[in-house]
């Protein structure tokens, strides 16, 4: 399992925008487990998103996916600066089983 969790923070008033184009497409990410884009209570402009991927191979092919490739030209303008951001390795939970 490969997962990760980051921060990102849009420009002002511009979240909206970009947790809609985060979340075009996120049920065709073959490997993706889950896919969560969540708004920060304690900021307005502030978007987190954590991933559960079946391997980091997947979550890297992702990236040259064609609806992956617009979502990020999409919204690149919109944010302002990245955030934290952390790799992790997910050993179970709710909603995926924990690797073999």
């Amino acid at each position: 399992m490969y997962g990760l969790i980051g921060s990102a923070t849009a420009q002002p008033g511009r979240r909206d925008e970009l947790v809609a184009i985060l979340l075009e497409n996120v049920g065709a990410m073959p490997g993706c487990l889950s896919y969560v884009v969540a708004e920060d209570p304690a900021n307005p402009d502030v978007v987190w998103i954590t991933e559960v991927w079946d391997s980091a191979e997947r979550h890297r092919a992702s990236l040259a996916l064609p609806a992956v490739r617009d979502a990020i030209a999409r919204g690149k303008p919109l944010i302002a600066a990245f955030g934290q951001y952390v790799e992790t390795r997910p050993v179970g939970g709710h909603g995926f089983a924990p690797a073999a």
